[in-house]
């Protein structure tokens, strides 16, 4: 197709231009324009001051050029420099000239405004007490200002796309957002290039078919985006997934310069979305919930899950609170679809062949590999792993496996003495986890703080009430073992 290419995925969208119009309208720069078309469509890209008299080699294309006239000879006037000069400019991308009154000239050259209706090029008259370094810094606030506005923009849109994906009919809610964010059409096309699901405003025939096209060519070739031009409508595809069995179709009216980003949001949401249809995976888990939601046991569903052991993984992002985009590209690394989102934690089940590694940005706490029926407990395991994980900052902890002496005692017997011992704080939940933590950070007031997220005067307290209730000193380190024992039994 004429006009394809490939698109990188940008992590912010680029820089938007200014607006001619908006520059003329700063008061302080008190700029006129003498000459050519007025367009409101006329952008800069930047400033750049020159009086060479040839200026294309200097150009990159979308300048505002700055030049006071240094370079006009004193006969320039009855000859053909000045629309050899306009041309120039014109041949190299420039999008408008600005011409400084004073200290060389007291007035614009008539001839120059004359070559510069004649190819259409905005002359712009730059008063003696604006500074050409004055336009410059103008045209930077006003780009800043733009940039900012379209980075809002985007967060915005990012931030409605993921509560669309949360939403139950996630793919065609998805799809409304986008084509409503960017202003067009968005499409769903599926293996065989038929078109699943669609929102936005119905694009002419030539658009609806190039958009067709264009998705079957993305689905073709090693690069997972293209885009195209058809009908002043720009085109954009993208391949969703690893097998890339759905295409993503997007026609807009313009391109905004975060649109693609916008898009590039879309298209992670809707990978995953429609990657489990791409199996049989998805219709197993769904299975799996309804006989869970049914009444039937954990052991009988778990085989559906294609796992006969079970490693339940905490997990806290080490900055902001988890979000369901993140919550499940986490569980993409981990190797598991099964995630969790509860409140400032996620919870991933992952299969036990499958060993989690530490993830960037992530602090995780994993238990043992636990059947179905033992899964309340590695649960907890998990819960407390991640605890220590975060007392200790380290990026990873596992719940030890190890037998050791406590396991030669009788689970029954155990769980009595266990009872029996810590009878007296049983019945308040945060000091018996007030105490598990202590013990566990080897009496650290810091680091079970940090692990139990209250201050460190709380722990000082919480411990000093166990030991009263208790009757015990806990310096003793036999005193320690006997109480670490009977909580492992709890």
């Amino acid at each position: 197709m004429e006009g394809t290419h490939t698109m990188p995925d940008p992590a912010v969208p680029p820089t938007p231009p200014v607006p001619l119009a908006a520059l003329l309208a700063r008061e302080d720069l008190a700029l006129r324009q003498i000459a050519g078309p007025s367009d409101t469509g006329i952008v800069i890209h930047w400033a750049h001051t020159s009086e060479m008299a040839d200026p294309y080699p200097y150009l990159l294309g979308g300048e505002l050029l700055l030049t006071a006239g240094v370079h006009i000879p004193e006969a320039a006037g009855s000859g053909t420099y000045f629309d050899d000069y306009v041309s120039r400019i014109v041949a190299a991308g420039g999008a408008a000239l600005g011409f400084g009154v004073a200290p060389v000239h007291d007035t614009v050259p008539r001839a120059l405004v004359a070559a510069c209706e004649a190819y259409d090029l905005p002359l712009v008259e730059v008063p003696p007490q604006t500074t050409f370094s004055g336009v410059a810094r103008a045209v930077w606030q006003l780009m800043a200002q733009a940039r900012l506005a379209e980075l809002r923009r985007v967060s915005e849109a990012q931030q409605s796309l993921a509560a669309a994906a949360a939403r139950p009919d996630p793919v065609p809610a998805v799809l409304r957002q986008l084509a409503q964010r960017v202003g067009g059409r968005a499409v769903l096309y599926g293996p065989e290039g038929a078109e699943i699901s669609a929102a936005g405003r119905q694009p002419a025939d030539e658009v609806r078919m190039a958009l067709a096209e264009l998705a079957r060519v993305v689905t073709s070739r090693s690069s997972t985006t293209a885009s195209d031009t058809a009908a002043d409508t720009h085109l954009a595809a993208y391949a969703l997934g690893v097998d890339r069995g759905f295409v993503l179709g997007v026609a807009a009216p313009g391109r905004e310069p975060g649109d693609q980003a916008i898009a590039s949001v879309a298209a992670v949401l809707l990978s995953l979305l429609t990657g489990e249809h791409q199996s049989g995976t998805g219709a197993a888990r769904s299975s799996a919930l309804v006989r869970l939601l049914l009444g039937a046991p954990a052991e009988e569903v778990a085989p559906l899950l294609g796992a006969e052991a079970w490693l339940v993984v905490h997990a806290r992002p080490e900055t902001q609170a988890p979000d369901p985009v993140a919550a499940s590209a986490l569980g993409a690394a981990l190797g598991s679809p099964l995630v969790d989102v509860a409140r400032d934690v996620v919870r991933v089940l992952v299969p036990a062949d499958r060993e989690p590694a530490p993830q960037p940005g992530w602090t995780l706490g994993v238990s043992a590999p636990a059947a179905p029926p033992a899964w309340p407990a590695a649960d907890t395991q998990a819960a407390r792993a991640l605890a220590r994980a975060r007392a200790t900052r380290t990026h990873l902890v596992r719940h030890g496996e190890r037998a050791g002496l406590g396991d030669l005692v009788p689970p029954e017997e155990a769980a009595a003495h266990a009872r029996t011992v810590l009878a007296p704080i049983a019945d308040t939940p945060a000091l018996t986890e007030t105490l598990r933590t202590w013990l566990s950070l080897h009496g650290s007031w810091d680091r079970t703080a940090v692990a139990l997220a209250v201050h460190r005067n709380t722990v000082r307290q919480r411990v000093a009430r166990c030991a009263a209730l208790l009757g015990t000193d806990l310096d003793d380190p036999d005193v320690r073992m006997e109480l670490w024992f009977a909580l492992r039994r709890q």
